[in-house]
């Protein structure tokens, strides 16, 4: 029985996407009220996932294409005895016949009746094509979350599915997904995108953890290293713990985050525990369960949202996401915004202190690379124009990224002064809204670091009306977590 009872395979990319999003529909889509916000933004969420995909198998063609530049015995003349790795399965001549757009054989063919060049450049044309939808979902929603400080009347739309079911389908993804992170075989950052840009430089020490079924490129990769090098470059067995903890109790924390959100700051735990089932059945999230540099900030700023009322704590969490990545540094001048009436100096020492502690961290060791990794760190350097991943090194001239970088700039600034009243609602929002614009100019992949606005996301659209929760009205002179007061949130103008 164990034959068959514990064979447990993980499902393609495409398919979850199907099943997702059917889930999806079925427990969150209001059909007594189709023309809302709410449907709409669970369609964008659901559209992302094209792009993923697209970006995922563009990948794994370009790898498939160097593998077979790279091993002069695959490409040897199909006469005589071949070695192991001349033989493409199946599944892989699969994979390379639809990159090359060449009707399916009846014989799987050998590697040397292959190109690798138009494999790899049918790659790259499928990951462009990706990063374009990516972007063009994306400015949709930052238009929708740009206009979210106006929508005053926000009716309360819960899930259709009781708050018990939720939970138990939550507990279960969490459960199937931290499993396939247990379960994974680390790889250095190939398959599932490029190398951070600025930021901590730890993280670019830690190997991908992937989530998805062992593809083609995978199974080449098994039949043995392309040189010695890369043989040498397998991932340190303490990062691949390392990696493998920070992701499961990143997720934990984004989970419990979102769901504790709801509970305090919302007064309505439905509503968080939805929340954060959506987040776990996301196609997105699925994917990229393993991937530190995405989720570890996105825990950070769901509990730095959490803990607003601590405004220390809140300056810590958000200064431990600047320092590890980078672009969350570009959230302070809102949140500062938010604390100018009462909780600044707690909220900035907070900030400092931890820029301060992991500054201290890059001299462990010292060493002529100390300044290297704070300048890295600090991303002390001029906006680049080569080796940059994502539409900015697939085809895009990256003299454009200048105006979009000057006009996040402006709406940092914009958003310092604007709204003049700030919430937490205006606080989410706003948030997210920054970090969706990051998508724009980041060079090293823009577009596919969802998680850095999901859950920003995805409290924006779950939460009730949140005017009065302004920090001179909920901060004391402690630090208290006060429940908030229901009264209000249920009825329809919540």
């Amino acid at each position: 029985m164990s034959d068959f009872l514990l064979y447990y395979q993980r499902p393609e990319p495409a398919t979850w996407v199907y099943l997702s999003s059917f889930l999806t529909l079925g427990l969150y889509f209001v059909f007594h009220r189709f023309w809302s916000i709410r449907n709409l933004d669970i369609l964008l969420l659901i559209l992302l996932a094209p792009g993923i995909l697209m970006v995922n198998e563009g990948r794994k063609r370009q790898i498939w294409a160097e593998t077979l530049a790279a091993r002069p015995a695959i490409v040897a003349s199909n006469q005589g005895p071949q070695p192991a790795v001349a033989s493409i399965t199946p599944e892989a001549a699969g994979s390379v016949l639809i990159a090359t757009d060449l009707e399916p054989l009846d014989e799987p063919p050998v590697a040397a009746d292959i190109a690798a060049a138009p494999l790899e450049d049918a790659g790259k044309k499928l990951e462009l094509r990706g990063f374009v939808w990516l972007f063009i979902i994306e400015f949709i929603l930052l238009v929708r979350l740009f206009l979210d400080p106006l929508m005053v009347r926000r009716p309360l739309l819960d899930p259709n599915l009781t708050t018990g079911g939720l939970a138990f389908i939550g507990v279960s993804m969490l459960i199937f997904l931290m499993a396939n992170v247990l379960m994974s075989t680390p790889r250095m950052q190939r398959e599932q995108g490029p190398q951070l840009g600025p930021g901590y430089p730890v993280l670019n020490m830690l190997p991908a953890l992937p989530t998805i079924p062992e593809s083609s490129v995978a199974a080449a990769e098994k039949a043995g290293p392309l040189d010695e090098s890369s043989a040498a470059a397998e991932p340190q067995v303490a990062y691949v713990a390392l990696a493998r903890t920070l992701a499961i109790l990143a997720h934990v924390a984004v989970v419990l985050g979102i769901t504790l959100i709801g509970h305090w700051h919302f007064g309505n735990f439905k509503a968080g525990a939805g929340c954060a089932t959506l987040y776990l059945l996301l196609p997105y999230t699925a994917q990229m369960t393993g991937r530190v540099d995405h989720v570890l900030p996105a825990a950070l700023l769901v509990w730095a949202v959490l803990m607003y009322r601590r405004p220390m704590i809140a300056g810590i969490c958000l200064g431990t996401a600047a320092g590890l990545v980078y672009y969350p540094a570009f959230l302070l001048p809102l949140w500062l915004a938010f604390y100018r009436q009462r909780g600044l100096a707690r909220f900035s020492a907070g900030v400092i202190g931890t820029i301060v502690f992991l500054t201290v961290l890059l001299s462990v060791g010292g060493g002529e690379q100390f300044w290297e990794r704070l300048i890295q760190m600090y991303g002390l350097w001029l906006p680049r124009s080569n080796d940059l991943e994502g539409v900015w090194g697939l085809g895009w001239n990256s003299i454009w990224r200048i105006p979009v970088l000057v006009g996040y700039v402006l709406l940092t600034g914009l958003y310092a002064i604007w709204p003049r009243q700030k919430n937490l609602g205006t606080l989410m929002s706003c948030s997210a809204t920054m970090m969706v614009a990051a998508q724009f100019w980041h060079g090293f992949g823009g577009g596919l670091f969802i998680a850095w606005f999901l859950p920003l996301l995805l409290l924006t659209i779950f939460r009730p009306n949140l005017e009065d929760r302004v920090a001179l009205k909920v901060l004391g002179g402690g630090n208290a977590i006060r429940r908030p007061v229901t009264t209000g949130l249920d009825m329809d103008a919540a």
